[in-house]
């Protein structure tokens, strides 16, 4: 006759083989008891989920603290009052750009005009004069960095004479 697995009153399969192993003689009440009292397999695995669920945790708020870490380096950039200030910049460049590409003509025009006449007018009759004195004018203008200095130095030859025993003396006869 078949037994029913379902039926209430019949004792687990577990239950049934332990009673028959007390019953032989192969374990005693002292093993169960026992082995109660040890750690089951199970509570091990709910350690080990805990564990699980405690490095999920860390990793995600270690994950949050760098977003927040990137955030903070990147708040200049991103804040909205920065952006807007960019904004506005950007946009008065933009408006300055307009305005020269609109007047590009006229800026060519100007750019093109000599800041000073490129000839001096002079009369005819004295040109020649003219062409001899452009080449002294810029060799004097050669120069003129060297006249400058030594006319800056004027004021200090009396006392560079005094220190060195030579120069003029008060009847003003040199003496050397």
């Amino acid at each position: 006759m078949a037994t029913n697995p379902w039926h209430p009153v019949q004792a687990p399969a577990a239950s049934s083989l332990i009673e028959r192993c007390l019953g032989a003689g192969v374990l005693t009440q002292d093993t169960l008891d026992q082995a109660r009292e040890e750690t089951s397999v199970f509570s091990r695995v709910d350690e080990l989920e805990k564990i699980s669920a405690l490095k999920a945790e860390i990793r995600e708020k270690s994950l949050e603290l760098e977003l927040l870490k990137a955030e903070k380096e990147t708040a200049d950039i991103t804040h909205p009052f920065f952006l807007r200030q960019k904004c506005e910049a950007l946009q008065t460049l933009n408006s300055h750009l307009e305005d020269v590409l609109r007047e590009k003509r006229s800026l060519r025009q100007r750019l093109a005009k000599p800041l000073c006449q490129e000839n001096l007018p002079i009369e005819a009759s004295n040109h020649r004069f003219a062409a001899a004195l452009l080449p002294l004018g810029v060799k004097f203008i050669e120069n003129l960095e060297f006249y400058i200095q030594t006319i800056r130095k004027i004021p200090e030859i009396p006392d560079c004479a005094k220190k060195s025993g030579h120069g003029f003396g008060e009847d003003g006869i040199y003496r050397g």
